[in-house]
């Protein structure tokens, strides 16, 4: 069994019949919704129409938010229903991210997530959803596809039928009959509560041959600073060691003593951020004790976790002298770390709403983003103690001006027409005043003044201080543009 959603739009009349019933049948709160309706607009006055589409959770058959979900709180039923269930969720809202359609709200009071479950308590009592019932144009059709003798599956067989997004290869079982390529492609739409002419500023109207929207559900974004916190301390935090572990004789005070020292304290800070971020903080075990090894916010957490204990070891080790040990621990500990700065880049891929995030090189530019920061902090270190810094000096200066070559490798990327909607948002002027002038110009000046004119400690540590700056605010931009995009 197979139950699947069609909306029919040649029949649909945007009376919200479907919103209101399912509010009312699922006590659903004010300001959220699990199934909408949206307008557009189209054509050239006077010889303009409204068009009427429905949004809901697409029941995807491989559905994206039941593989990040970290603790199973999204599920497929047998009967193919995507359910969730409220008791196991954290509030970690990556599902939101996951999910193409915007599909899944955030519960305001119970801070869980929640969604268009197909209303399974009345399936369960052989009834059918009770958006299907309240409808007066019989514009929704609900059926088990699996059933070559059901209505449905009779549709799908013979009618013009459309999904959302098939590129994104989800699968969905909701489709969609005459519907207007503009209400389910958001891309194409223009956010506009105007009426369909504009007034230009010599007073003349000019009338618009556009589509726009007219109504629509506000979707906040789920992410936001403390997401772009995690992923800065958590470079740091994997640099401080990987830079000792790959680029030293761990015979000095700095890699054996202060290193793992400044790792643990960002290690604990990235953990609180992570858990701070969720929506039900108390409930931050059960990524441990009732995972989905299927997603990478429970493979990140164990890998945090054997890198924390790597790196107490490492300490241990360090504070008693013990370096024939240290030298042991230098493999294991530089992987730990690598996976430790890098693992994101497979939960961001996770994130199938967000085509800026799908980044085949965010590998790479994670690790070269935590080398930059372990060499701020080797240099930091010895400049600390009154040793030499200068390898450290030069190292950083290249690891800088690589590190913003390959966040400019973005401007190269147009792989669909979201990723080119998002990158202004992602290159803007904050980007060019900071980023590029911290992270490129200012290590390219800093070293050849710090050579060429005169030795200055302030010089180094300035270069230093803007590369993290530099850092953070990237991951700032690249959040907030990865979700500037509409997806419904």
């Amino acid at each position: 069994m197979k139950y699947g959603f069609i909306l029919d739009h040649t029949r649909c009349i945007g009376c919200h019949a479907c919103t209101i019933a399912c509010k009312s049948e699922n006590a659903v709160p004010t300001g959220v919704f699990r199934t909408w309706v949206k307008y557009i607009e189209k054509g050239q006055f006077p010889d303009t129409r409204r068009y009427f589409g429905v949004m809901r959770c697409n029941h995807c058959e491989d559905a994206p938010c039941i593989e990040i979900c970290p603790t199973l709180s999204l599920y497929k039923r047998n009967d193919g229903i995507v359910d969730f269930d409220n008791s196991r969720c954290i509030g970690c809202k990556s599902c939101m991210q996951a999910c193409p359609y915007d599909a899944i709200y955030m519960e305001p009071y119970d801070n869980t997530a929640a969604k268009c479950n197909f209303c399974v308590h009345r399936i369960e009592q052989n009834l059918e959803p009770a958006c299907v019932i309240v409808c007066p144009t019989q514009a929704i059709v609900v059926g088990d596809l699996d059933d070559k003798n059901s209505r449905i599956s009779k549709m799908v067989v013979s009618d013009t039928l459309k999904v959302r997004k098939p590129e994104k290869n989800t699968r969905p079982q909701v489709f969609y009959k005459g519907v207007m390529e503009e209400l389910i492609e958001p891309d194409q739409n223009i956010q506009d509560h105007s009426s369909m002419m504009t007034q230009r500023k010599d007073g003349d109207v000019v009338e618009l041959d556009q589509t726009r929207i007219t109504y629509q559900v506000e979707h906040p974004k789920p992410w936001g600073i403390k997401i772009a916190l995690y992923l800065w301390t958590k470079s740091i935090a994997a640099g401080a060691l990987l830079i000792p572990a790959l680029l030293t004789d761990l015979n000095d005070e700095v890699s054996m003593k202060l290193a793992p020292a400044i790792s643990l304290i960002f290690m604990v800070i990235t953990g609180l951020l992570l858990v701070l971020d969720l929506k039900r903080p108390e409930r931050f075990w059960f990524i441990l004790l009732k995972p989905n090894f299927k997603s990478w916010l429970v493979l990140g957490s164990y890998i945090i976790l054997l890198y924390g204990i790597l790196n107490c070891m490492w300490l241990y080790c360090g504070l008693n002298g013990f370096t024939a040990e240290l030298r042991l621990l230098r493999i294991p500990t530089a992987a730990a770390a690598i996976m430790t700065a890098c693992y994101s880049a497979f939960l961001f891929k996770q994130a199938k709403g967000r085509d800026l995030w799908l980044n085949n090189f965010l590998f790479i530019h994670l690790l070269v983003a935590a080398l930059l920061a372990g060499s701020c902090l080797m240099m930091f270190s010895n400049m600390a103690i009154g040793t030499q810094y200068t390898q450290w000096f030069n190292l950083k200066c290249a690891l800088s001006i690589v590190y913003v070559l390959i966040c400019l490798s973005d401007l190269k990327r147009h792989t669909s027409q979201q990723v080119r909607h998002s990158l202004p948002h992602l290159f803007n002027l904050k980007f060019f005043i900071i980023v590029f002038t911290l992270g490129l110009i200012t290590p390219v000046s800093t070293w050849f003044l710090h050579h060429f004119i005169t030795e200055s400690t302030l010089l180094a540590l300035f270069a230093g201080m803007g590369a993290l700056i530099a850092m953070l605010e990237y991951e700032r931009l690249w959040i907030k543009a990865g979700q500037s995009v509409p997806l419904s």
